[in-house]
């Protein structure tokens, strides 16, 4: 059987808040001599203590446990952010329990109220376009949560997204400066608002350099049946704008279902200026000379965890919200 906080302390003839207060971080904060919190740690160590977390959630009502809600856990951007949030969580004494809606709003709404029966202290969540309802539901309960990636502008709650519109602005003023004059966006979901941000940055600069804007040029590819969809997307484009010259992908996976595309067709990507927005590794060799604005995932990952964690830990769920838009990386 392992050893208590009780064991500690009369092994070290001290007392058990004392080691309590040290094993749970707040050493400094109590004035603990820098000797003593070594000494308690040390043993600790030495005796494989491990907390319970049972009792101490019993006793706070605190489970020190986060739920992470993604659309696609499949998807390599949220299991990239899934992993830098399990990392995080775990430096500062969280578990992540982790959920994929599969984009679907009833699975998303059933998940959260899964995750909150089980006492879960906080979430992060990548919504569906349908979730509002769900998270002002959240809001009047006062239930802490952080939205990433994805958010709803008349809705104040916390958020971290990429700056959607600068982010489409600076990969299609790349193609416009290689001299690309037709420009399609493919695109999908376009009823996400960070999806519309997108082809508002697209359309920005086409405007500003009064480049060719055409609804022929527009392609919506439907995410659930992205792999085949955009094989009619693109057949039509170029159908109706066959001298169509650049494209600009608004998310990775629709960048490699367009190479995959392009390739099949025996067209030359080395002659069409293609932009996209975050990557793949197969990026690098298929499309060398692809213009790509990478997503900051670790600070994605990273940030939610600490305002989430902070908003638990402080109690200031009522204060101000934190909303962070972060720049991509070219």
């Amino acid at each position: 059987m392992g050893k208590s906080l009780k064991d500690i302390a009369e092994a070290l003839n001290l007392s058990k808040t004392t080691v309590s207060w040290v094993l749970s971080g707040h050493g400094d904060e109590r004035k603990i001599s820098p000797a003593t919190q070594k000494k308690i740690k040390d043993y600790a160590k030495l005796v494989k203590y491990k907390p319970n977390y049972l009792a101490k959630s019993l006793s706070s009502g605190k489970t020190k446990t986060i739920g992470l809600i993604v659309p696609f856990i499949g998807d390599t951007f949220y299991a990239q952010v899934a992993m830098e949030v399990e990392l995080v969580a775990e430096q500062l004494g969280y578990t992540v329990t982790f959920c994929s809606s599969e984009s679907n709003p009833v699975r998303e709404n059933n998940i959260i109220q899964m995750l909150r029966s089980k006492k879960i202290d906080g979430l992060i969540i990548a919504p569906t376009n349908y979730a509002k309802g769900e998270l002002e539901n959240l809001m009047k309960e006062k239930y802490p949560f952080v939205l990433i990636d994805r958010f709803f502008p008349e809705l104040n709650t916390n958020y971290i997204i990429i700056d959607n519109v600068e982010c489409s602005y600076n990969l299609v003023n790349k193609l416009i400066n290689e001299g690309r004059k037709k420009i399609a966006i493919i695109t999908t979901a376009s009823a996400l608002f960070t999806m519309s941000l997108r082809y508002e940055g697209y359309k920005a600069a086409l405007t500003e350099h009064d480049c060719f804007i055409s609804p022929h040029l527009y392609g919506e590819v439907s995410r659930n049946e992205y792999e085949s969809d955009i094989i009619r997307v693109l057949d039509t484009i170029f159908e109706t704008e066959p001298d169509v010259d650049g494209f600009y992908f608004t998310t990775h996976y629709l960048g490699m279902e367009g190479l995959r595309y392009f390739y099949k067709r025996n067209i030359d990507v080395s002659k069409i200026g293609l932009a996209c927005l975050h990557s793949t590794p197969s990026f690098e060799l298929l499309a060398p000379n692809m213009h790509i604005a990478l997503l900051p995932i670790k600070e994605i990952g990273r940030e939610a965890v600490r305002i989430l964690i902070e908003k638990l830990e402080t109690s200031d769920n009522e204060d101000e919200k934190v909303k962070l838009i972060l720049p991509a990386y070219s």
